[in-house]
């Protein structure tokens, strides 16, 4: 009788400033909606069975701490759903948001630790596309590339 020895593939930890996941965060009205998108094909992504948690888009003028809490539910979920870190986000607004709002948004998604790539408008996104999976794709198409430099 031979014996064998079966070994996990090497790696140690994961870099944690390497890039995760962009995803695509429509924050129009009502439910949030959470979508990732990979070669263009984008999906929405739903809370695991027994994690469900209720997103529900902040009102215009809402305080920073309620977009913090929103952005980083969107994460959560996304990050449970691809089993990965995600770092980078599209949100897409039902109105262009004035300056203060936009700053607001991008103090709390950077609280809630992720790069906010571009905050999009609903009527500016290809037409008839659902707002959350133009967001992914666009999130996808400005994301950095892991282990890709520009300079």
């Amino acid at each position: 009788m031979k014996l064998f020895q079966i070994e996990e593939p090497e790696g140690g930890p994961s870099d944690p400033n390497a890039v995760g996941a962009a995803i695509g965060i429509d924050a129009v009205g009502g439910a949030v909606v959470v979508a990732m998108s990979v070669g263009g094909n984008a999906a929405v992504l739903a809370d695991r069975d027994g994690f469900e948690q209720a997103l529900l888009a902040p009102a215009p003028g809402e305080p920073g701490a309620r977009w913090q809490q929103v952005l980083e539910g969107a994460r959560l979920r996304a990050e449970r759903a691809l089993a990965r870190p995600v770092t980078h986000a599209v949100v897409v607004l039902a109105a262009p948001a004035d300056a203060a709002t936009a700053a607001g948004i991008r103090v709390a998604a950077e609280q809630a630790g992720l790069a906010l790539l571009q905050i999009a408008v609903a009527a500016e996104l290809p037409f008839g596309a659902a707002p959350a999976l133009a967001a992914a794709v666009l999130a996808e198409d400005l994301a950095p590339r892991p282990g890709v430099e520009f300079r």
